[in-house]
């Protein structure tokens, strides 16, 4: 059974059980507590605390409400926390992950859902009778130091049939929350044997039946009942990787033998004198499918947040022995691959391909540049390989093995990325002292001011900058998205995606038509209309949000603004 098929077939055997079918939401996620998706869950958050009804407030995915209390999806997921175990037989840092969810709860709770019954007996028959697969050995959370047992999880799994029942830990099967606080709960995990006679962990089930007010880390430092809160009602969040099911399915040892690699990995023919190839190959076909998703929604090439994961991807690649023509063919074979069920990627194939080539330029010539003053160097330490980084592009991977790894032995991972957060926090202070971090009377994240005159003056900055926005995609294309802007009394930033430069030519005609507007002297009006109908109208909505279904659209002169949830 291929990739695609598996995809399928988990589709089809959920919306048979009357699961609503939502779409992949983006990498860049609605939750600002976290970096990228990193799970299925996190699209959902909102509806598990009952912040949101799934019943009638309007899906930032979909534009519509879900309509359903039971859903089903194949999220796309970005790990950056196992971008260095990326490699070995099982490590991925972009992944598909499978996933049934529930916000109803259970019978008793009086709302239309299900809970732990309904949810272990729906994966005990899609693993066993769908996929005619062995289940090893199933785990459940038996923390005796915290005093939580899920006993209902066993004897369900009992009846089941199921014979290998295992406690386990609060770290390894109490899940959330996704940030500082969230829903949360006790977990059960199915797992079953590889090609090589390996126990796989395949599919988390999560019971949220819990409201965490702190950190994971707080929870499993120990405070668990001042932190725990039971939800009026409890859901079922799940989730199974799609390259581990396969490896099962397909009899493989490991992930990279899949389908789902097999054609990226063999396209890639690496010839360096003691390098481990097999190695480099998988990292090379890891990352390269990280690239073009990220690509595909709206992320580029930057030195901070979701823009410095891409670069760092981008450039592990080429240090791993990637050449110009041998990358060209890996983004397309991704592209193919998943074109037909991932529908940004197919828009967006050209911006993938030129940004993908354009920051491989870059680098190459960057890194020879690196290598040189490193050559110089007799002895490395953390604060001069960052130097090397932050001047010639030069990652942590090339300096460590740069003469045998001899010059850099006392260079770490840890001690690297100490030496960046400083370099982060010098130069968020600095920005803060520029821009009037201090004594704010507005600070939005995008808007600061310190009194009313410069109120009135990031305002119309403000009203500038959308001007900015919707000049550049009626010049350059609706390829242009936002990625970002500063607004203060001394200037505006707007950041944004494009897959080039701009030529000169381009640049005057946008700052000609944004300085037209403004000097025909237009009135900037409001206008309260249903979400789906800003959107036929063209209102551009670029920051994520969660909108009601009734949103207030800014218009000045033909240039419809933004939406805006009674923010504006």
């Amino acid at each position: 059974m291929t990739g695609n098929e598996l995809r399928e077939k988990f589709i089809d055997f959920f919306t048979k059980k009357g699961h609503a079918i939502v779409p992949s939401s983006s990498l860049i996620p609605d939750d600002p507590s976290v970096l990228l998706t990193s799970a299925g869950m996190q699209q959902f958050k909102s509806y598990y605390t009952g912040k949101l009804d799934p019943m009638t407030v309007i899906h930032a995915t979909t534009g519509k409400p879900l309509g359903a209390r039971n859903i089903v999806t194949i999220q796309k997921c970005f790990r950056t926390s196992d971008i260095d175990e990326v490699g070995d037989e099982s490590h991925l840092t972009f992944l598909e992950m499978l996933g049934n969810f529930s916000f109803g709860g259970s019978a008793t709770s009086g709302v239309e859902g299900y809970f732990k019954k309904e949810a272990i007996a729906y994966a005990h028959a899609f693993i066993t009778k769908e996929l005619k697969l062995e289940i090893s050995y199933v785990t459940v959370l038996g923390a005796r130091e915290f005093g939580l047992f899920d006993e209902e999880s066993r004897a369900i799994w009992d009846e089941l049939g199921i014979t290998d029942i295992r406690n386990d830990t609060m770290e390894n099967v109490f899940w959330g929350p996704t940030g500082n606080e969230g829903p949360c709960g006790p977990s059960t995990e199915i797992y079953c044997k590889n090609a090589a006679g390996t126990d796989v962990e395949i599919w988390n089930i999560v019971f949220n039946e819990y409201f965490c007010s702190g950190s994971r880390e707080e929870l499993l430092g120990g405070r668990t009942a001042k932190l725990l809160e039971k939800l009026k009602v409890p859901g079922v969040d799940t989730g199974m990787g799609l390259e581990r099911l396969a490896m099962i399915v397909q009899k493989k040892s490991n992930i990279f033998e899949t389908d789902l690699f097999k054609p990226i990995v063999e396209k890639i023919d690496l010839k360096i004198p003691g390098r481990d190839d097999e190695r480099s190959r998988r990292i090379i076909a890891d990352h390269v499918r990280g690239v073009v998703f990220l690509l595909a929604d709206g992320v580029r090439p930057s030195n901070k947040g979701a823009g410095y994961v891409l670069r760092r991807l981008m450039r592990r690649i080429i240090f791993h022995g990637v050449e110009d023509a041998m990358l060209y063919d890996a983004v397309i074979e991704n592209y193919r691959d998943f074109k037909d069920f991932y529908d940004k990627l197919a828009p967006n194939r050209e911006a993938i391909l030129n940004v993908a080539t354009n920051e491989y330029e870059k680098f190459i010539d960057a890194m020879r540049k690196g290598l040189r003053e490193l050559e110089k160097m007799n002895e490395v330490d953390a604060r001069m390989a960052f130097q090397l980084y932050e001047s010639f592009g030069l990652p942590y991977e090339a300096i460590k093995d740069f003469d045998g790894g001899k010059r850099a032995r006392k260079v770490t991972r840890v001690s690297f990325d100490e030496e960046f957060k400083k370099h982060q926090e010098i130069s968020r202070a600095g920005a803060e002292k520029k821009f009037g971090g201090h004594g704010l009377l507005l600070d939005t994240g995008e808007l600061k001011a310190r009194n009313e005159a410069e109120l009135q003056k990031v305002t119309r900055l403000h009203t500038a900058t959308h001007l900015l926005h919707a000049s550049l995609r009626k010049i350059l294309g609706e390829s242009v998205r936002q990625m970002g802007s500063d607004i203060a009394a001394e200037r505006t930033r707007f950041d944004f995606s494009f897959s080039r430069k701009l030529t000169d030519d381009e640049r005057q005609k946008i700052e000609e038509l944004v300085n037209d507007v403004i000097k025909k002297g237009y009135d900037v009006t409001m206008q309260e209309m249903p979400y789906q109908e800003a959107i036929k109208h063209g209102a551009l909505h670029f920051f994520r949000e969660k909108y009601p279904e009734l949103v207030k659209v800014y218009s000045e002169g033909i240039f419809l603004l933004n939406f805006a949830a009674g923010r504006m």
